[in-house]
């Protein structure tokens, strides 16, 4: 089952959800500020995204500075990224979609990325 973790006031997450529906691919929609992916789930995806931990993080988003994250990952083990991201959403690229029975996981939504795996 494909979940997609989205932020309804994101016009990108917006835009994704949409592009989906207009394909009739079925999937679960999770409110990524509600319900933040589990560390396992994060796992999956860092290695999706070749262990870059910062390739799952929401650099532009407010918490992501006031927090002071660009001066703190660097120094942060993946797992310490993993469990900080799983308490909260906000700090994690968005859309962010799961399949993990197919294998399946794409960070933020870029168009032409997404027309590959849903025609």
């Amino acid at each position: 089952m494909l979940i997609v973790y989205a932020y309804h006031g994101c016009a990108t997450c917006r835009n994704a959800l949409k592009f989906l529906r207009s394909r009739g691919v079925g999937f679960e929609d999770r409110a990524i500020r509600d319900t933040p992916p589990s560390v396992e789930e994060l796992r999956v995806a860092l290695r999706a995204v070749e262990g870059d931990v910062r390739k799952l993080c929401n650099t532009s988003g407010q918490d992501y500075r006031s927090l002071g994250w660009k001066d703190k990952l660097p120094g942060m083990t993946p797992e310490e990224v993993l469990k900080a991201l799983s308490s909260n959403g906000n700090l994690i690229k968005r859309p962010l979609a799961l399949d993990l029975d197919g294998g399946l996981v794409l960070v933020g939504f870029k168009e032409e990325q997404w027309r590959r795996y849903f025609t």
